[in-house]
């Protein structure tokens, strides 16, 4: 009796488990199924045309008395403003930096030779903030003119024309759009391939915004590398990763 009622049990333990484990894995299953996802990103790209350009230019005069380098220094700077004037550019356009000094003797580092070197460098920057890009850009060429009444800029490191395009905020919509279509483009075709259809849209991903130089090679010269500010003209790119469950 004792027996038959211990196999009783067991047997309903077994059937009782079988019976959950059928319900578990079909339950599975259907999770399984519903959670069928793919992933995939959308890309757009747009060129456009700088809106500001930013000249910086550096005046240098050097004299051993300091006196007598702060008029020259004055004469230099009213040249190149009277140069940029008569070229077109506002007074509003044009930013006058502080002077700089520098003195030789004071610098401990500098070996000063008072026979071949001037004690006193002085610096003057001028900077041109325009949204009349294509002009600066004109007017920067035209420095050869400069040297004809004895001013001779810097054209090294960071004092060249750089333009920025900073609009983006009015195509970021558009782009924003024609990205996540794309992105619903491919993932459509994945489910055609597989057999299935395309099911809600479950998680969107907005990538960085970049803006780099058309022609980046425009940026590689003697100074250095200025990667996306020497080309006037634009590319602006956004990815965006988005994710559809598939049916």
């Amino acid at each position: 009796m004792e027996k038959r009622s211990l196999i009783v049990i067991i047997m309903g333990l077994v059937l009782a488990f079988g019976l959950n484990a059928a319900i578990l894995g079909r339950a599975i299953q259907r999770f399984k199924k519903e959670d069928r996802t793919i992933s995939v990103k959308g890309f757009s790209e747009r060129e456009v045309k700088s809106d500001l350009a930013v000249w910086t230019i550096q005046c240098r005069v050097a004299d051993n008395d300091l006196s007598e380098a702060s008029k020259s220094i004055e004469l230099v700077k009213n040249k190149v403003v009277d140069f940029l004037s008569v070229n077109g550019i506002k007074s509003d356009e044009i930013i006058q930096k502080d002077l700089t000094v520098s003195d030789k003797m004071a610098q401990e580092y500098i070996n000063y030779d008072s026979d071949r070197n001037f004690r006193y460098i002085v610096d003057k920057v001028i900077q041109v903030r325009s949204g009349d890009v294509d002009k600066i850009l004109s007017v920067s060429r035209m420095t050869d003119d400069l040297l004809k009444v004895g001013v001779v800029l810097n054209n090294r490191g960071d004092y060249f024309v750089k333009f920025y395009f900073t609009k983006l905020n009015e195509i970021k919509p558009e782009m924003l759009t024609e990205a996540t279509q794309n992105a619903r483009k491919a993932a459509e075709t994945f489910a055609d391939e597989s057999n299935s259809s395309l099911g809600k849209l479950k998680r969107a991903n907005q990538g960085l915004f970049s803006i780099v130089d058309r022609d980046e090679s425009l940026g590689q010269g003697d100074g250095g590398y200025f990667a996306n500010v020497a080309d006037i003209y634009k590319k602006v790119r956004v990815v965006v990763s988005v994710e559809y469950s598939i049916e």
